[in-house]
């Protein structure tokens, strides 16, 4: 059985359900109390996570942290079609890897800026708001030549990748961090094409128009 360390509110954890759910993975979840309790900081947890952070998932016994690394390993294993992660095709399987990379750098920057305004931490929301921006424009520019070559995913082929799964909440979430996505009209319809995905599963309510898929929610 699967087993997920989760917060409800983080998007990092929730890309996780997300690609479960896609996925029709079972799973059960462990909330941890992120804020304001910060028990990822406590032992127990870090017994399972030394660097404190989450998410971190555990398949029978094999204990895996880090999202980007989270959603190739279930990739990797968990879906017989390889279009999520295409590990036998060296060429996309990079282009995936380098947009997983820049999902971390989302994490660095439109994450941080949302972390200062709704859970009050001390860092400095401006710096990581311009840094977003800076990661919206090439998002968007990417999307809108993606748009005109295919499908319009983050990634060349016709079906979607973990790196679309590991770059949504993020962006997704970038108002509740002040800043706008109305400059990056790429972005909005992409962020409508992953919610029309068969299995898309909602966050706390924060993406209305979707409802949770029937068959894979988690206790």
């Amino acid at each position: 059985m699967i087993t997920l360390y989760d917060y409800e509110l983080s998007g990092n954890c929730y890309k996780l359900r997300l690609m479960m759910n896609l996925l029709q993975l079972p799973y059960e979840r462990v909330e941890v109390e992120f804020h304001p309790g910060k028990a990822h900081k406590q032992d127990a947890f870090l017994a399972l996570n030394p660097l404190g952070q989450l998410p971190v998932l555990d398949d029978d016994g094999f204990v895996l942290r880090d999202a980007q690394a989270i959603l190739s390993y279930l990739a990797a294993r968990y879906d017989a079609s390889r279009r999520w992660y295409p590990a036998d095709d060296p060429r996309r399987l990079s282009e995936v890897n380098m947009w997983l990379a820049f999902a971390d750098g989302l994490t660095g920057t439109a994450s941080a800026a949302r972390l200062a305004e709704v859970f009050g931490y001390d860092l400095d929301a401006d710096a990581a708001r311009s840094g977003a921006h800076a990661l919206f424009r090439v998002l968007d520019e990417r999307l809108w030549f993606a748009e005109r070559e295919g499908a319009g995913w983050i990634c060349s082929g016709a079906h979607p990748s973990i790196a679309d799964i590991a770059c949504f909440p993020y962006a997704m979430l970038a108002e509740e961090g002040g800043i706008s996505l109305l400059d990056y009209p790429a972005i909005r319809r992409w962020g409508d094409r992953v919610k029309a995905l068969p299995g898309f599963v909602v966050m706390a309510g924060i993406f209305p128009g979707a409802a949770p898929h029937p068959d894979n929610q988690s206790s």
